[in-house]
């Protein structure tokens, strides 16, 4: 791990944004900084969270840890003489919120681990701006972070993290959703946003922005995040390492986006040695589609890679989705459809040859 590096040096060594303070507005420099350091080749990257020099009040480290969860490096950090920076010092509040986002940047570990092997092949930053995902998010193609100031990120292709891009603030901000399909990652709740159009001048588009916004008031506790609909996420049980094997099915969960089709997928491997390279590695894809009649149609691909991974069982469900008949089917045979959490799904065993399910 290094701060001082040049171009090409990201194939060696992950890097961080060097020795921050203990400050809100180095917080609020710490989404800009990831931000251009992946569009600068060193996608691997993180800032010292709390701040490095100096001593953060409860609230800003908490806030800190909340946005950390979705950088690539995710890292407590700070020198000698500052205040303890642990997760448990400032009270059982703030550890309890801290914690809620400790375990889920642990659950969305398939998708992290998944997301950082797609850029060790084409470069494609873990934390990246808007407009690289949605270049033509505005008619007359100027980039949407404009809108957003900045504030807003995507953590891979599918998730977008809208932090309040003045932290210490408590008034209500405005997020900018691209437009499309999206969902409350938190709560499942469905939104629609429309293409701003290019031919307004700037106080008109002003205007249609402040006509449908999406006003979030900060609160200690809440950090809005979004998923693209469209999307499958690999989601894992609760560990307390990345050495511990996780116990219990991975989870895809289907994220569906009207009439169009969804897509996502999964890689892991032993996570230590080269051994990837002679095909000691797993990957699986998976496509869904909603048909006229409502149901829902998942393909589990083939297995690529010789790897065997850690789970045993698949649990596909779907947010914000309801079947009207209550079945579902494997390859053909019927299987149960169950609820957990408000979300409809089917538990079903593993296997490398992959699988049809429908839900109905």
């Amino acid at each position: 791990m290094t701060r001082a590096s040049y171009a090409g040096g990201q194939r060696y060594s992950t890097t961080w944004t060097g020795d921050n303070s203990s400050t809100w507005n180095h917080l609020r420099m710490t989404v800009p900084q990831l931000v251009n350091l992946g569009l600068s080749g060193f996608s691997l990257a993180g800032a010292d969270v709390g701040g490095f020099a100096g001593s953060p009040p409860p609230d800003l480290l908490t806030k800190w840890i909340e946005i950390a969860a979705f950088q690539p490096i995710d890292r407590d950090h700070s020198a000698k003489g500052t205040r303890m920076h642990e997760v448990w010092v400032d009270g059982p509040a703030q550890e309890n919120t801290r914690r809620r986002f400790i375990e889920e940047r642990y659950r969305l570990m398939p998708y992290l681990y998944t997301t950082a092997e797609e850029t060790s092949h084409d470069g494609l930053p873990i934390d990246r701006p808007l407009f690289l995902e949605f270049p033509d998010a505005t008619d007359d193609g100027s980039p949407y972070d404009l809108i957003t100031g900045g504030s807003e990120f995507l953590f891979g292709s599918r998730i977008l993290v809208a932090p309040n891009p003045s932290p210490e603030e408590i008034a209500p901000y405005t997020v900018h959703l691209p437009p499309g399909t999206w969902y409350d990652y938190w709560t499942g709740k469905q939104l629609t946003r429309s293409k701003l159009a290019g031919t307004l001048d700037l106080e008109q588009r002003d205007k249609v922005i402040a006509q449908k916004p999406l006003m979030v008031t900060p609160t200690l506790q809440r950090l809005p995040v979004y998923v693209r609909g469209g999307s499958i996420l690999p989601i894992a049980p609760l560990t307390q390492s990345t050495t511990e094997l996780p116990n219990g099915p991975l989870t895809l969960r289907v994220f569906p986006n009207g009439s169009e089709s969804c897509a996502g997928e999964v890689y892991t491997d032993d996570g230590h040695s080269f051994d990837f390279r002679q095909g000691e590695f797993a990957r699986v894809r998976f496509t869904c589609s909603v048909a006229a009649d409502g149901s829902l149609h998942v393909e589990i691909a083939k297995q690529e890679g010789h790897w065997k991974p850690w789970w045993h069982e698949y649990r596909v469900e779907v947010v914000s989705w309801t079947p009207k008949t209550k079945r579902a089917s494997v390859d053909g045979k019927n299987t149960v459809i169950t609820q957990v959490e408000g979300r409809w799904g089917v538990t079903v065993p593993a296997n490398t040859e992959g699988m049809q399910l429908a839900l109905e």
